[in-house]
């Protein structure tokens, strides 16, 4: 049987053809499979904020931003990082709020620079922050040396992106006894005692102020103090020296007269870092505030009375209180 002479030319133009239409259909799965990986890609991106924001060349602020709805703008005390208020955002989250926690630059996950460590310093980088979210009709909180830290922003910056502010145990008005201000729980000399021990014996320094932190043994749990004790130690030594010498020199007796917005002060009655009495000249000096005593805390009162706080704190967010700015 004779094989026909024109069999193996139509074989290879068959072949072709397949050859060609398997790269065709290649090329398409390729295509829809990159299409697919970009758009995902996209999505991912867009549902995203960001994590860190550059406050000035070479120095970053790790910032916490949740949640939907009024903003709610908290700042950490020394020595943590905005994760001390991880019970208050879970709450206000469920509450429909949008939490946003700065870290200072020196403690936690924010770049820990050579530099100055002060009030002035701290609120300039929360002005950037807020600046560069679009931030507006915010309630702005801090904790201890983050409350004196919010209260020199709302005077310095005239409540810029603000329309409350809110006070948790403040290293405030004054920390430190002086002739005019015989008040709290710490003399200079005692402040320049803690900044040598910082510099000398840091761990032992962390444990004392440990001891300290709670209105006795059994309102802060095993537990959340080895956490708090975590947080403290992503701080940097040489900021946590500066701040102690900011909290030992600092006076914002005049930024309190310059601020009208409504204010909340919370504040342990059993205080043993920043005594109570420190709250009531707080409340003197502010013409639009309420203190509220947390009969049972001491300096953890935002986890010792952690009900209270959280529902004292929406209480105030949810209030219509009247707004004067300078």
């Amino acid at each position: 049987m004779k094989t026909p002479v024109n069999l193996q030319p139509k074989t290879h133009m068959i072949n072709q053809t397949i050859f060609k239409n398997v790269k065709k259909v290649a090329f398409l799965i390729v295509f829809i499979a990159l299409s697919l990986n970009t758009n995902a890609q996209t999505v991912r991106a867009s549902a995203g904020r960001a994590e860190f924001i550059e406050v000035e060349k070479n120095v970053k602020l790790h910032i916490t931003d949740l949640g939907e709805g009024k903003p709610v703008v908290l700042i950490h005390g020394w020595p943590l990082s905005d994760a001390m208020y991880e019970y208050q955002y879970a709450e206000l989250i469920q509450k429909g709020y949008r939490v946003i926690g700065i870290t200072l630059r020196g403690f936690g996950q924010s770049d820990k620079p050579y530099g100055k460590y002060n009030y002035d310093v701290f609120a300039d980088d929360i002005k950037v922050v807020l600046d560069k979210l679009g931030v507006e009709h915010a309630t702005i909180g801090g904790f201890s040396m983050g409350g004196a830290t919010v209260i020199h922003y709302v005077a310095k910056y005239n409540a810029a992106h603000i329309d409350k502010m809110a006070l948790f145990g403040a290293a405030a008005p004054v920390w430190t006894k002086r002739d005019d201000f015989p008040y709290g729980l710490w003399s200079k000399e005692d402040v320049n005692g803690l900044i040598t021990l910082n510099n000398t014996n840091r761990p032992q320094l962390l444990e004392n102020f440990g001891k300290i932190f709670a209105a006795n043994e059994t309102t802060v749990s095993s537990g959340m103090a080895a956490w708090l004790g975590g947080i403290n130690w992503q701080a940097s030594a040489y900021a946590m020296g500066q701040c102690l010498a900011t909290l030992r020199d600092g006076d914002l007796r005049p930024d309190l007269k310059k601020i009208k917005v409504p204010t909340l002060i919370l504040h342990g009655t059993q205080d043993k870092i920043c005594s109570y009495d420190l709250a009531e000249q707080t409340h003197k000096l502010l013409a639009n505030s309420k203190l509220v005593p947390l009969e049972k805390s001491g300096h953890a009162l935002f986890i010792e009375e952690r009900e209270k706080f959280n529902s004292e704190l929406i209480k105030f967010l949810e209030s219509q209180a009247v707004v004067h700015k300078n």
